[in-house]
C-alpha cells in the first residue's frame, strides 16, 4: 500500500500535529509512518502541558528503521508540521531527500507551523528562519496561515490581492502549490477564505466563518488537503475537497461545544463532506 512519512508533533489528549493528520490520511486511504519531533500531554493552547522534545538522535533513528523496513520504495509524499526544535528540520530534509531517491515521484508538504494571527510566533527562535531558508524551498505543497504567509514573503497583507502576490513570491522560491489556509479578507466578516496559487492560477474558497476555540485545525486540513492532491493531482479540486470537509469536521465539533476536533464521531465527513464548497478563480 502507498504510504505518507508524516513528521510532526503528537498528543496524548486531542487532536494535534499528528494526532490530528494520521486519521484523515488513513481515511482516506494512506498508510501512514507517523513519527514524533514532539510528544504532549496536549496542545500548548491549553496553557500547561506535559512532556518534551523528541531528542534528535531517536528521531533520526525511527526514520532510519522506518527505512530499513523498505517503506520508502512505496512512500508517495513526506509531510512535516510543528518541529520543536531547530536541529529537526534537517532530519526532516535528510527524509525527504532519501524517500526521493527511493520513490522519484514523491512529493514533500510543508506545514510551516511557527505562529498565527494576535498570537505571534509560538515557536523557538531559528525555527522560523529554517522554514523561510530551507523547507519551503524545498517543498512541493506549502500550506501557511495568513501570519506565517506573511512572513514567509516579507510583507503585510491585508486583501485578496496582496495575498495573492505574497503566495507568488513564495511559490517561486521553490514549491509549485501555496495553500493558504485561513485568510481574514476585508468585509468578509462571516467567511473564511483558503486560498490555493499555482503557476496557471489561483483559486479561492470561502466558507462560513465559525467560532475557532479549538486546536489542529490547520493540522488537519494540510492532511486533507495532501491526500486529496495525491488522488487527484489537481490543486483547485484538492482546495474544493479539503475547504468542504474541514468545514464539515469543524461545523461537528462547533455544534457538541468541544474543544477538540471531533475526528472520529464526524469522520464521514473526511471522505464524504455534507456541504461542498466550489473553489473560484481569482487570477
Amino acid at each position: 500500500m502507498e504510504g505518507i512519512l508524516s513528521i510532526q508533533s503528537s498528543v496524548a489528549y486531542g487532536h494535534a500535529g499528528n494526532s490530528a493528520a494520521v486519521f484523515p490520511l488513513q481515511r482516506l486511504g494512506f498508510e501512514v509512518w507517523p513519527v514524533m519531533t514532539v510528544l504532549f500531554s496536549n496542545h500548548t493552547g491549553y496553557g500547561s502541558w506535559g512532556g518534551r522534545s523528541v531528542d534528535i538522535e531517536w528521531v533520526r533513528e525511527v526514520i532510519q528503521g522506518i527505512e530499513e523496513r523498505g517503506a520508502f520504495a512505496t512512500c508517495r509524499a513526506v509531510l512535516s508540521g510543528y518541529l520543536g526544535a531547530p536541529e529537526s528540520g534537517q532530519v526532516v530534509l535528510d527524509a525527504v531527500e532519501r524517500v526521493r531517491r527511493a520513490s522519484i515521484d514523491s512529493i514533500y508538504t510543508c506545514d510551516p507551523v511557527m505562529g498565527d494571527q494576535g498570537r505571534g510566533f509560538f515557536v523557538r527562535a531559528g525555527i522560523p528562519e529554517f522554514f523561510r531558508d530551507r523547507a519551503v524551498p524545498a517543498a512541493h505543497i506549502v500550506t501557511p496561515n495568513q501570519f506565517e504567509l506573511a512572513y514567509l514573503a516579507g510583507r503585510s497583507i491585508s486583501n485578496l490581492a496582496e495575498a495573492v502576490e505574497a503566495a507568488s513570491l513564495i511559490r517561486k522560491s521553490g514549491p509549485e502549490i501555496v495553500v493558504v489556509t485561513s485568510l481574514e479578507l476585508p468585509g468578509e466578516r462571516d467567511t473564511l477564505g483558503i486560498l490555493a496559487h499555482t503557476a496557471e492560477a489561483s483559486w479561492l474558497v470561502q466558507t462560513p466563518r465559525l467560532p475557532l476555540d479549538m486546536h489542529g485545525t490547520g493540522d488537519a486540513f494540510t492532511a486533507l488537503y495532501l491526500a486529496s492532491y495525491l488522488k487527484q493531482r489537481d490543486a483547485r479540486s484538492s482546495l474544493e475537497h479539503a475547504s468542504s470537509a474541514m468545514y464539515g469536521l469543524v461545523a461537528a465539533t462547533h455544534r457538541a461545544d468541544s474543544h477538540e476536533l471531533l475526528l472520529i464521531e464526524a469522520q464521514d465527513q473526511l471522505v464524504s463532506p455534507g456541504r461542498i464548497f466550489a473553489a473560484t478563480q481569482v487570477v
